[in-house]
C-alpha cells in the first residue's frame, strides 16, 4: 500500500470522525437562531413545511419573500451558460416557453442582455401567487409587455419549451405531475440547479430571508426514471460544483450535487 494510499484512508476516518461534532455544532447554531441555510431532514415537502410553520414564516408565497436576492437573481450567472448555448441553439423551433418558478421575470431579463432574439418569444412564467403579484407590478414598472404571469397552469399550453432553472428544489410537486397539468407535454425541457443525491429523496429546510423553505432532494435513480417515463432523452447534462450542499444539521448525509439538463421528447 502507498504512502497515498494511508494518507487518503486517514483523511475519510477523520472526516467521518467529526461528523457528529459538525452536526452537533449546526444544532446548535440553529437553536440559537443563528445563521444556518440548510437544517433538519424530512421525508416529504409536507413534513418540512410543517415543520417550519412551527418555527415562524414557512414557505415561498409571501410578500415579504418575494424581492428577495432579485437583482442578484437578474445576473448571468456561471451555471446560466448551458441553458442559454441551447436557447440559442434551438431558437428556430421555440415560439413558446413556460418558465416554471421564472421568480419575477429574473432569467429573461438575464438572457435577453445576451440573447435579445428571445424577447420574442411567447414567455409565461409561472410561480405562487405572492411571486406573481410582484412579479406583474415590476414588469409594468420596467415596461416589459411581452411577459405573462400565472399561478395555476392547469390546462395552458402547449409550449415548445419548459425551463425550470432552480425550480425542482422548491417544487411541492414531481416535475411528472406538474407537466402533467399542461394540454401537452413540451418537446424541449431545460432543467437547471436540480438537487440530486445518490441515496433516497430528502427534504431540508433553506433560509430565504425572513422565511423557511421547503428544498428538494431527490433521489438522481428516481428523477432519471420520471424523465424516461415521460419519453424524453437526456440530449445533455452538466454539473455545478458551486451549488452542492451540505445540510448544516445533517451532514451525515453527504454533498449534494446541483444538475443541469436539457432533454428532448422524440
Amino acid at each position: 500500500m502507498s504512502l497515498n494510499h494511508i494518507k487518503q484512508g486517514l483523511k475519510r476516518v477523520h472526516g467521518t470522525a467529526l461528523l457528529p461534532f459538525q452536526a452537533a455544532a449546526g444544532r446548535m447554531r440553529m437553536v440559537a437562531h443563528r445563521s444556518v441555510r440548510f437544517s433538519g431532514v424530512y421525508a416529504t415537502y409536507d413534513d418540512a413545511l410543517s415543520a417550519a410553520s412551527r418555527r415562524g414564516l414557512a414557505g415561498y408565497d409571501h410578500d415579504a419573500v418575494a424581492g428577495v436576492a432579485f437583482e442578484e437573481m437578474c445576473r448571468l450567472m456561471p451555471w446560466d451558460y448551458p441553458i442559454l448555448f441551447w436557447l440559442s441553439q434551438r431558437r428556430q423551433d421555440i415560439r413558446s416557453l413556460l418558465d416554471a418558478g421564472g421568480h419575477m421575470g429574473t432569467k429573461f431579463r438575464a438572457f435577453t442582455n445576451v440573447l435579445p432574439e428571445i424577447g420574442s418569444i411567447a414567455w409565461t412564467i409561472y410561480d405562487v401567487p405572492a411571486i406573481v403579484k410582484a412579479g406583474e407590478k415590476r414588469a409594468r414598472h420596467d415596461g416589459i409587455d411581452n411577459l405573462q404571469f400565472t399561478s395555476s397552469i392547469d390546462g395552458y399550453g402547449p409550449y415548445d419549451l419548459f425551463l425550470g432553472s432552480g425550480l425542482l428544489q422548491y417544487l411541492d410537486v414531481p416535475l411528472v405531475t406538474l407537466l402533467g397539468r399542461l394540454v401537452a407535454l413540451p418537446k424541449h425541457l431545460l432543467l437547471n440547479k436540480v438537487a440530486l443525491r445518490k441515496g433516497e429523496t430528502i427534504v431540508t429546510l433553506e433560509r430565504i430571508g425572513p422565511a423557511l423553505v421547503p428544498y428538494q432532494i431527490r433521489s438522481e435513480a428516481s428523477f432519471l426514471e420520471s424523465l424516461d417515463s415521460m419519453g424524453y432523452r437526456v440530449v445533455d447534462r452538466w454539473n455545478i460544483p458551486s451549488l452542492s450542499h451540505i445540510i448544516d444539521t445533517h451532514p451525515e448525509y453527504g454533498a449534494s450535487e446541483s444538475a443541469g439538463f436539457y432533454c428532448v421528447r422524440d
